[in-house]
């Protein structure tokens, strides 16, 4: 794994804007695209991160399993009146569409193992520049790469697979509702497509739009026609405190909303300390707990359902360095500090990638890189494309 310097290209902004990134420079002109780098990777390392998705997603599964049975859902802090809808949804399986593995890993010769950091099993986002953005970069620019590049990338493909396989547990047409922000509209946007390749009715619009009939029990579009499956880009645990939220509830097995609500377990920070419980000391784990730190003298602190790098507090020799602000209160864990993913850049502050792994339902299908100068990831950090050799 090496951070290579190239030369972007001279039209890059028209490029990405024709294949729907809109959103690939920041306020401050910065790019959020960012392609004057690459980071390469050996065909050996990319077979790794993709077995590692694939028994994260594994260990995770038997994680929720072990919190459904034996009802640790307050050390989750999972509301009491949503428990009876994740059981029904955990063992009737209604569609599950996608999520991201955050990972920090500096290469095999690094001598450490991917480690786990979270899982955005819910409402992950940087989805269109993952898996169409950097493949079409890739197409382009590869021949200057030497020795065929390739990309882990079939994201794509299993997207519009994914659609045609849960189609039939559908009815149509389906929304895509989501808030009204450029991230969230990207990938909203995105993720219809790719149902639209598949060959289903869709319809879309705001997360503020979607209406509540006391008379018919049902959830109306601004026609005031019933909404029975429903894509949302918002976390569940919003949903649940907003005023429609009890009506999700009550009425959610008569309507199919994507991602289920059983991913609440996944996307929760408590999940890390479970996992690291269940498998004490596995190599793709951080340590992590609920009461403390414990012996740790390195860690971040995090609550569990904070997003996009708010609220974190790093620690290291019991002191703290580096510290977020953010609206995310609430019981917090503690997760010990990963083995350094630092790649220098001349002239500038060195990177600090964090490699997201794509599942499409339970295949890890792809990754993408975002990086940023501080090793707290947050919503204005780079994306940068990759490539294997």
């Amino acid at each position: 794994m090496q951070r290579i310097p190239l030369t972007p290209r001279s039209d890059w902004q028209q490029k990405v804007e024709s294949a729907g990134l809109t959103f690939h420079t920041l306020e401050n002109g910065t790019p959020y695209w960012d392609e004057s780098a690459a980071y390469q990777f050996t065909a050996a390392e990319i077979d790794t991160l993709e077995a590692v998705g694939n028994t994260l997603q594994t260990m995770c599964l038997a994680a929720a399993q072990h919190i459904i049975d034996n009802k640790r859902y307050p050390e989750l802090d999972i509301p009491a009146q949503a428990i009876p809808a994740i059981e029904w949804a955990w063992n009737n399986e209604p569609p599950a569409l996608y999520g991201r593995f955050d990972l920090s890993w500096a290469g095999a010769t690094s001598g450490h193992a991917p480690k786990l950091l979270e899982y955005n099993a819910d409402t992950p986002t940087s989805l269109l520049e993952a898996a169409v953005i950097q493949w079409s970069w890739l197409e382009e620019i590869g021949p200057t790469l030497g020795n065929k590049p390739d990309q882990f990338n079939s994201i794509h493909d299993k997207l519009i697979a994914k659609w045609k396989d849960i189609d039939p547990y559908l009815s149509k047409p389906i929304y895509f509702a989501a808030l009204d922000n450029p991230e969230d509209q990207l990938t909203l946007t995105y993720l219809r497509d790719t149902a639209q390749q598949a060959g289903l009715e869709t319809l879309q619009m705001f997360m503020q739009e979607i209406g509540w009939n006391d008379d018919q029990q049902a959830f109306l579009d601004p026609n005031e026609d019933p909404m029975f499956s429903i894509f949302k880009l918002y976390p569940w645990e919003a949903m649940l405190q907003e005023e429609f939220g009890v009506h999700a509830i009550e009425t959610y097995q008569s309507t199919r909303w994507i991602e289920p609500i059983w991913k609440m377990l996944l996307s929760n920070k408590g999940i890390l300390p479970i996992l690291w419980q269940l498998y004490p000391n596995h190599e793709l784990l951080l340590e992590a707990h609920f009461d403390g730190p414990g012996t740790m003298r390195n860690y971040v602190r995090k609550p569990l359902m904070s997003r996009e790098g708010a609220n974190i507090t790093l620690v290291r020799d019991n002191a703290t360095i580096l510290s977020t602000p953010g609206p995310y209160n609430g019981p917090q864990i503690y997760q010990a500090l990963a083995p350094e993913a630092v790649f220098p850049v001349a002239g500038q502050p060195a990177k600090h990638p964090i490699l997201g792994l794509w599942m499409i339902d339970q295949d890890c299908a792809g990754l993408g890189i975002r990086e940023s100068a501080t090793p707290i990831t947050d919503n204005l950090s780079s994306f940068v494309p990759h490539f294997f050799t």
